[in-house]
């Protein structure tokens, strides 16, 4: 049985300890906002928070996960970070297909808690682990700085 913490509840899941985390959140606790991409962690969909940093769920046991905060996309929206993030998405129609934005936007609240004011560097260096087949590469920068008070 291992007792994980996500979004804030408290969830028993009894599961292999090797178990990806991200096939514990969807298929076990029926969380599917958390996207498989290619399995390997380098494309960024199935980002999560670990404490608060931005990790790859499909590379993470779900052992290496008991215990800590795990944020998902389904819970981001409580920090006061990710309702910023999510309003700017919104704002400026960031998503085209959207399959790979969950991912994109777990991994730009991780920036805005840990760099209030990203400058592009700090901008490119975080979100260099998620592709976006779609190109929307632009208007994901564009809403990281609208939601951090900087201007495009």
């Amino acid at each position: 049985m291992i007792t994980l913490r996500i979004n804030g509840k408290t969830r028993k899941i009894e599961v292999d300890g090797g178990t990806p985390l991200l096939w514990v959140l969807r298929d076990h606790l029926r969380m599917t906002g958390t996207k498989f991409g290619c399995g390997a962690a380098l494309c960024g969909a199935c980002t999560v928070h670990l404490d608060g940093r931005a990790v790859r769920s499909c590379a993470t046991p779900v052992k290496a996960a008991a215990g800590r905060r795990i944020t998902t996309i389904e819970g981001v929206g409580a920090v006061p970070q990710g309702r910023k993030i999510q309003a700017a998405w919104v704002t400026l129609d960031v998503p085209q297909c959207g399959y790979c934005q969950s991912g994109q936007i777990m991994s730009a609240v991780a920036l805005l808690q840990s760099n209030s004011k990203p400058s592009d560097a700090d901008i490119d260096q975080a979100m260099s682990g998620n592709i976006c087949r779609c190109g929307t590469y632009g208007r994901i920068r564009a809403a990281i700085k609208q939601a951090a008070g900087l201007s495009a």
